[in-house]
């Protein structure tokens, strides 16, 4: 499915938080259909025990509504139940489809489960192209303003908007992808001096000081937790 990526993980003896990345995910885990909404800061889920299998299907910055039907702002920074969104028994239908093919131990089932909701989705919805312009500028460091020009937008309107699909104003968006760049070039094994100039920070002090308030921890901390 363009613009989502299935994926699937197991917790460990700690969980490791779940890091801004501007997207919003349909999950299946333990029998259940859940949505995590874009996040604004680290997402340290609580009580999970070790072992607890997930698997997802995350929709690229500006998908999510869309598919769940709702503004992205009213999920941000939250987890719900799909049944919440979704009419009732069309999520029981998913659930027990989704619980059969986990049954035979095979994530690659339930996600094609997740991929065929979710695409139905989206075949029936009215997107909107300015999107995928907004998020794509914003990821190449334009300024909001310039932005705002290039989609035919007031800077107010360009706000309205990237709530409504992305969850967030157009400025935060920005730190997210840039976030998100710096973390890729990172995990690569890039000096984080070159990171820093990689990625549109400042210096190296500027792009420290945006990981610690958008992750919680340094930068170090994050690579060494995987």
């Amino acid at each position: 499915m363009d613009g989502a990526v299935l994926w699937t993980t197991t917790t460990g003896p700690s969980a490791r938080p779940v890091l801004p990345d501007g997207c919003t995910d349909l999950i299946w885990s333990e029998g259940r259909l859940l949505v995590a909404g874009p996040d604004t800061g680290p997402y340290r889920p609580g009580g999970v025990p070790p072992g607890t299998g997930y698997t997802g299907l995350r929709f690229a910055p500006g998908q999510g509504p869309a598919v769940f039907g709702v503004p992205a702002h009213e999920l941000r920074d939250r987890r719900v139940p799909l049944a919440d969104l979704w009419p009732a028994a069309h999520v029981r239908e998913l659930t027990e489809r989704a619980a059969e093919r986990a049954a035979l131990g095979v994530p690659a089932g339930v996600g094609r489960v997740l991929e065929e909701a979710a695409g139905a989705r989206l075949r029936q919805a009215a997107g909107d192209a300015r999107t995928a312009a907004v998020a794509a500028a914003l990821a190449r460091g334009r300024p909001v303003a310039e932005v705002a020009r290039a989609v035919a937008l007031s800077e107010r309107q360009l706000h309205r908007l990237s709530l409504d699909a992305f969850g967030y104003g157009p400025k935060t968006l920005a730190r997210v992808l840039r976030f998100v760049r710096a973390m890729e070039l990172a995990r690569a094994g890039m000096p984080y001096a070159e990171v820093a100039v990689r990625a549109g920070y400042a210096d190296q002090a500027h792009l420290a000081r945006e990981v610690k308030s958008l992750a919680g921890a340094p930068m170090g901390a994050l690579l060494g937790s995987g």
